[in-house]
């Protein structure tokens, strides 16, 4: 589907909104103001919504049904929306090092405490929220997504290790009795 969108003539911050929820769905612009989404039942009622919000906000918004003519210019489009949602798979790609360089640095120094796990743990979550959301957007499935999707799991496996350490740092199991236990 074709979405024109202007928000002249409405308050500035309806730009930044119409502007935030496009990029939210994955929109591939061809101009200022004119983007191109895929006709899926869950898009497009998003994008009503952004457009009846627009237009009950003094702005214009215009969503068109279209059809490709050309196959090679759709596989374009499609190549396109690709590699936008390749750059973001990268993005986390890019950052997620970080966050396994932190726990093994954090059991190099003998800090594997529970508090270091609930930091990493909501670290993680960040990290799976903002796949989630690239992976929402991305429609025709993008070839960095799964490489992402790998890479963070690894990241939980290696979080989970971590957890374990933090676990017998903190709790150590008792040592082995030699004889039996005097329970009076």
């Amino acid at each position: 589907m074709l979405i024109s969108a202007s928000s002249a003539g409405a308050a500035d911050t309806l730009r930044v909104q119409v502007w935030r929820k496009l990029r939210a769905l994955g929109a591939l612009y061809l101009q200022q103001s004119v983007c191109l989404l895929p006709a899926r039942p869950e898009v497009l009622r998003e994008v009503r919504r952004l457009a009846d919000r627009i237009r009950h906000q003094g702005g214009t918004a215009r969503v068109l049904s279209m059809t490709f003519t050309d196959p090679a210019e759709e596989q374009a489009v499609i190549a396109e929306l690709n590699a936008a949602r390749d750059a973001e798979y990268a993005e986390v790609l890019e950052r997620l090092p970080g966050l396994r360089q932190e726990l093994a640095d954090e059991q190099a120094r003998g800090n594997a405490t529970y508090a270091e796990v609930e930091e990493s743990e909501a670290d993680l979550q960040r990290f799976r929220t903002w796949l989630g959301k690239i992976a929402a957007r991305d429609y025709f499935a993008a070839p960095g997504g799964q490489a992402a999707r790998d890479a963070v799991e690894q990241a939980a496996g290696e979080l989970a290790a971590f957890e374990d350490a933090a676990l017998r740092a903190e709790a150590p199991e008792p040592a082995a009795a030699d004889g039996p236990v005097d329970r009076r």
